[in-house]
C-alpha cells in the first residue's frame, strides 16, 4: 500500500471504523464456534447427516431473516436492528453452550441464523455514511477486516479448548460462551459508540414481498442473458466448497484419527494462508491475467486437492494438501464478483451482486446437507464426488472465457 492509499484511510469517518470493528468482532464470534460445531453435535449422539443439518438450519434461517432485518432497519433505523441482531447471537450461543438436548442446539442455530443478518445492516451503515468516491474503498477495507476475523476466530476456539470449564459445560461448549462474550462486547460497542446513521426523513414503511427473500431472483435470474451463467457458477462453486467444509471434519476425526485440537489447527491454517494469499496475491494476479483463467486454475487446483485427500489418507499428506488448497480457496468468489462487476452497468451492480449473494446463500444451505448424505456412503465418498464436480465446474468456467469482459484493462 503506497502513501496515497494510507492517507486515504483517514478520509473515512470515525463511525466507519466503529462499524468495521463491530464487523470484525462479529466475524470472530461466528468462527469461534464453527470449527467445533461438528464434534459438539456428536456429543449429542447426532448422526453425521443430522450434524450437517445444523449448518443447513443456520444458513436457511439466515437466508430468510436477512431481508427482514434489512427492511426493519429501513423503518426503525440501523442501530436498534444491529443491536437486536447481535443480541440474537449472544442468546443463541448461550443456549448452545448449556443445551442439554439436541433440539435446543438446533433452536440455537436457527435463532443465530435468523438474527445473523448484521453484516447486511453494517453494509447499510457504510452506505449511509460514505459518498460514492469513498464507498468502494470502504467496502474493500470492511471485507478485509471481516476476513481477518475469520482467521482469529478458529485460533480463539483452539484457545477455548485449553481453558478450564465451568461446571455443566464441556470444553466444546465453552467456545460458544466465548463467542457470546465477543458478540456482547460488539453489542455494547454499538449501543454506546455507534450513532444512528439513517436520517429520519429516509425511514420507510415496513413491507415485505417474495422478491425480498431472493427466491424470485434465484428463479428468474438463471434465464438472464449471460449473467445467469455466472450465477450458476457461483452456486456450483459454493456448493462443492461447502460439501468439502463439512466432509473433511468427520474424515479428520474418524479416518485420520485426530482430535478436536487438530481440527481447529486446520481451520487456523486455512484461514491464515487464505488471508495472506487473498491480500498479497489475488490483486496482482487480477491485474496481470485474464480473470477467467485465474478462476479456472483456482477451481481446478481446488478439485484436484479434493481428489488427493482420499488418495493419500494420512495426516502428513493431509496437511500438505490443505496448505495447497488454502492458497487458492479464497479466490473464486472475489473473481466471480469482479467479472459480474465488469459485465454490468453501474446502475444494476447492486442488484446483480445481491442476486449473486442469494445463490451463494443457497449453496451454503444445500452443500452441508448434501455432504451429510454423502458421508453416509463412506467418509471418502464426498471427496471423490465433490472433486469431480469441482473439476467440471472449472471446465464450465473456462468455456465462459470469450463470453465476458474478463480483464481489469477492459473496464
Amino acid at each position: 500500500m503506497n502513501f496515497k492509499n494510507i492517507k486515504g484511510l483517514f478520509d473515512l469517518p470515525t463511525t466507519y471504523w466503529i462499524v468495521a470493528l463491530v464487523g470484525f468482532i462479529n466475524s470472530v464470534s461466528f468462527t469461534i464456534v464453527y470449527p467445533l460445531l461438528y464434534p459438539y453435535a456428536k456429543q449429542f449422539d447426532l448422526s453425521d447427516f443430522q450434524a450437517s443439518l445444523l449448518l443447513t438450519a443456520f444458513s436457511v434461517s439466515q437466508f430468510i431473516g436477512t431481508p427482514i432485518l434489512g427492511r426493519l432497519s429501513d423503518r426503525l433505523g440501523r442501530k436498534p436492528l444491529l443491536i437486536i441482531s447481535l443480541l440474537g447471537t449472544v442468546a443463541a450461543n448461550i443456549i448452545a453452550a448449556v443445551a442439554p438436548f439436541a433440539w435446543l442446539l438446533f433452536t440455537a442455530r436457527i435463532l443465530d441464523g435468523f438474527t445473523g443478518g448484521n453484516n447486511s445492516i453494517a453494509s447499510a451503515v457504510i452506505s449511509d455514511i460514505t459518498n460514492a468516491e469513498q464507498r468502494t474503498k470502504a467496502f474493500g477495507i470492511f471485507g478485509s477486516v471481516f476476513s481477518l476475523g475469520l482467521v482469529i476466530g478458529p485460533a480463539l476456539s483452539y484457545l477455548a479448548l485449553q481453558l478450564p470449564t465451568p461446571e455443566g459445560i464441556s470444553s466444546l461448549g465453552l467456545s460458544f460462551l466465548l463467542g457470546a462474550s465477543m458478540a456482547l462486547f460488539a453489542t455494547v460497542l454499538t449501543a454506546f459508540f455507534l450513532p444512528e446513521t439513517l436520517p429520519r426523513s429516509e425511514k420507510q414503511e415496513f413491507y415485505l414481498s417474495w422478491s425480498d427473500f431472493g427466491l424470485l431472483k434465484v428463479a428468474r435470474s438463471v434465464a438472464r442473458p449471460k449473467l445467469g451463467k455466472l450465477f450458476i457458477l457461483t452456486f456450483l462453486s459454493g456448493t462443492t466448497f461447502t460439501i468439502f467444509t463439512f466432509a473433511f471434519q468427520p474424515f479428520l476425526l474418524e479416518v485420520l484419527e485426530q482430535d478436536v485440537k487438530v481440527l481447529t489447527i486446520i481451520f487456523v491454517l486455512v484461514g491464515v494462508i487464505g488471508f495472506i494469499s487473498q491480500v498479497f496475491a489475488l490483486d496482482p494476479l487480477r491485474k496481470r491475467f485474464n480473470l477467467i483463467d485465474i478462476l479456472f486454475t483456482a477451481l481446478l487446483v481446488r478439485g484436484i486437492t479434493f481428489l488427493l485427500i482420499p488418495t493419500f489418507p494420512n495426516i502428513t499428506a493431509f496437511f500438505i494438501i490443505i496448505a495447497i488448497f488454502s492458497l487458492i480457496t479464497a479466490f473464486p468468489m472475489p473473481l466471480i464478483e469482479s467479472i459480474l462487476s465488469l459485465n454490468s452497468t453501474q446502475k444494476e451492480q447492486g442488484e446483480v451482486l445481491g442476486t449473486n449473494v442469494s445463490y451463494l446463500s443457497l449453496s451454503n444451505a444445500l452443500g452441508p446437507a448434501i455432504s451429510g448424505l454423502l458421508v453416509t456412503l463412506g467418509y471418502l465418498a464426498p471427496f471423490w464426488i465433490t472433486g469431480v464436480l469441482t473439476v467440471c465446474t472449472a471446465l464450465f468456467a473456462l468455456q465462459l472465457k470469450f463470453q465476458f469482459k474478463c480483464s481489469v484493462s477492459d473496464q
